[in-house]
């Protein structure tokens, strides 16, 4: 039997001990402004939206000529908003940018970063950003194509002259993408994690939604078991832009993946698909051009704002912390995207890309 004295020491040796524990697994003062406020899982089987105007536009300069801002990936840090992006320039050539400000009314004012002038990024091609704190590492990782997929890291995602040469995640394409992307090849790769395990998913521009996986440990190394969790005969049907969230803290999962519409005008939407786990069996949501998760016919834009788009393509629900788990506040979604001008055409690289936000109008909550 132990003494009041001993059982005191016992007591404060526990609690300091929970104290670093807990301190371990926090993201740490520098994300604590993405402390985590979601609930359950009350999504609707419908959805609608309430969009801006362009709230990001390309700013080019002497040496970059750029003509597009697309494929935003959004957090926020040291209470500012950050977006990192993928740019196109007047040859066809793809980089990154970043850019910050305090509130989105001051977003198309704020200035922006190339990433070309940081030396571990250079001038290779890379689109597709996603940005998120490893909390186990104590890094933020930022993923994304050159072909294949690679990630920087840093301390600190607010300077993008600090993110370090980038690294691959595998050292050849997996034979499972080889023996089915046709003339496609995999892009828009998305990270996110559960307790024991990292997932990675990817598309094929053929139909296919991949995803392999690591062990939290092992991460960013040891991917594999990569397997086709979602696939379509029309490979429009299921094209690119990828992302996977929690929700809330339901412990479910929902899956996003961009579309044309080939049956009706060929525009650019989003079908969604819920799952129990990240190695689970995706079901329907939202996911037909009559009833998609966004699309032209569910949005609506703000009073005096024209429709400047009716291309709902590649972006981000902004998350409801900035950790590995992608977690989302179901009462609360607002989706950063990419659109155009409907009058827009020509070669893919030229077409002009704006951002904008989107907050959901008809929340279950």
């Amino acid at each position: 039997m132990t003494t009041p004295r001993v059982r005191t020491f016992i007591r404060g040796l526990i609690l300091a001990l929970l104290a670093v524990c807990v301190t371990a697994q926090s993201p740490g003062p520098a994300a604590a402004d993405g402390s985590r406020t979601s609930r359950a899982d009350p999504l609707p089987g419908s959805f609608t939206w309430s969009s801006t105007g362009p709230l990001i536009s390309p700013r080019p300069d002497a040496t970059h000529p750029i003509v597009s801002v697309k494929d935003p990936t959004v957090f926020r840090y040291e209470d500012r908003w950050h977006v990192y992006a993928t740019t196109a320039n007047t040859a066809g050539a793809w980089s990154l940018a970043h850019t910050s400000f305090t509130d989105w009314n001051n977003a198309s004012a704020a200035p922006q970063t190339f990433l070309d002038a940081n030396p571990n990024i250079g001038d290779r091609y890379a689109a597709a950003p996603q940005v998120f704190y490893f909390a186990p590492r104590r890094l933020w990782y930022m993923v994304f194509q050159t072909g294949p997929p690679v990630y920087s890291t840093t301390t600190d995602p607010s300077d993008p002259g600090s993110w370090s040469e980038p690294r691959y995640f595998f050292d050849a394409e997996p034979p499972i993408l080889t023996a089915n992307k046709g003339n496609g090849g995999w892009l828009d790769f998305w990270t996110v994690c559960d307790t024991t395990h990292c997932h990675l998913f990817f598309s094929d521009g053929n139909g296919h939604m991949y995803r392999s996986r690591t062990t939290v440990g092992e991460f960013p190394g040891g991917f594999r078991d990569t397997a086709i969790v979602l696939s379509e005969p029309n490979r429009f049907d299921l094209f690119e832009a990828s992302n996977v969230y929690r929700i809330g803290d339901s412990g479910r999962y929902l899956m996003l993946v961009e579309a044309l519409a080939t049956k009706s005008d060929w525009r650019r939407y989003f079908r969604a698909w819920t799952a129990d786990s990240l190695d689970g069996t995706w079901t329907p949501l939202a996911e037909t051009e009559a009833n998609a998760f966004i699309r032209s016919n569910n949005v609506t834009f703000a009073a005096g704002q024209p429709a400047w788009t009716v291309d709902f393509s590649h972006g981000d629900l902004i998350r409801d912390g900035v950790d590995q788990t992608q977690t989302i506040d179901p009462c609360r979604l607002r989706f950063v995207y990419q659109g155009m001008d409907p009058a827009s055409s020509g070669d893919y690289s030229q077409l002009p890309w704006r951002l904008g936000l989107l907050t959901q109008t008809n929340s279950a909550c």
